[in-house]
């Protein structure tokens, strides 16, 4: 009888550790499950700001202010403008007669 028993007891204890160690890992997994979940929710809200940067580097002004500042552009006028000609010589053709 006595022998039974302490199989017992041997049973008991192995799952009462075998669900403390169950429990510990529910809870590992859970902490790592919340902090994944607040990453990504703090990815998102960078990729959000990321794009309205974007948004707001590519808008028609801030490009035309760029174009003007840094590569010295400036819009087309008929002031600055220069028409080529198409002139047919005889002398300039290049055609032997």
């Amino acid at each position: 009888m006595s022998r039974i028993n302490f199989v017992l007891l041997l049973a008991v204890l192995g799952s009462g550790i075998l669900m403390v160690r169950s429990a510990y890992d529910a809870r590992r997994l859970f902490t790592e499950i919340d902090r994944a979940q607040a990453e990504a929710r703090r990815l998102d809200a960078d990729l959000q700001r990321l794009q309205a940067e974007r948004q707001a580097q590519a808008t028609n002004l801030r490009v035309e202010k760029v174009a003007r500042e840094r590569l010295n552009m400036r819009a087309i006028s008929p002031a600055i403008s220069q028409q080529a000609s198409l002139h047919m010589d005889s002398s300039a053709s290049g055609v032997a007669r």
